[in-house]
């Protein structure tokens, strides 16, 4: 059995976007489309409907093709196990209050027992100084935390 994915709504902007000018955010999404290319089907890739609202958002041709990428992913629920954690990962500080939908994120990727969240937000959720606080409330509501990388952490040779 494959280990589980979940892909943030970064990853899915990143791979649609026209390339960008600015060359750190143009070699994410070329990172993005390397990881794609050669690592996507080594995972069971899944999202949820949050990422699909998120999705939704801005040019309607833009978000046609987020969407259409998603369509071919499982989507995990919004579970009410999902939202407590969600309160808890707020509630420690372990993500800011003005960022809680990346605290469902984690959320709903640790309640469904997801290995991996794919993500290129670095300021709130991969981020190295706020992992431990993460990682502990998770243990602390009894679930193994979610390794949160980005899709460079994440390739494979």
């Amino acid at each position: 059995m494959s280990a589980k994915v979940y892909i943030e709504t970064t990853v899915v902007s990143y791979l649609t976007a026209r390339p960008n000018r600015d060359v750190v955010i143009a070699g994410h999404q070329q990172t993005t489309h390397d990881w794609w290319r050669m690592c996507r089907d080594r995972f069971d890739l899944v999202a949820s409907q949050l990422v699909v609202r998120e999705a939704r958002a801005g040019d309607p041709d833009a978000a046609q093709e987020r969407l259409d990428v998603l369509a071919t992913m499982s989507l995990l629920e919004v579970s009410e196990e999902a939202l407590t954690l969600a309160r808890e990962l707020l509630k420690a500080g372990a993500v800011p209050e003005q960022a809680a939908e990346d605290a469902l994120h984690i959320a709903i990727a640790v309640t469904n027992g997801v290995e991996y969240l794919l993500t290129w937000n670095c300021k709130h959720l991969a981020n190295a100084t706020m992992r431990t606080t993460i990682e502990e409330v998770c243990r602390t509501a009894g679930y193994a935390p979610v390794v949160i990388c980005t899709p460079e952490e994440l390739l494979e040779d």
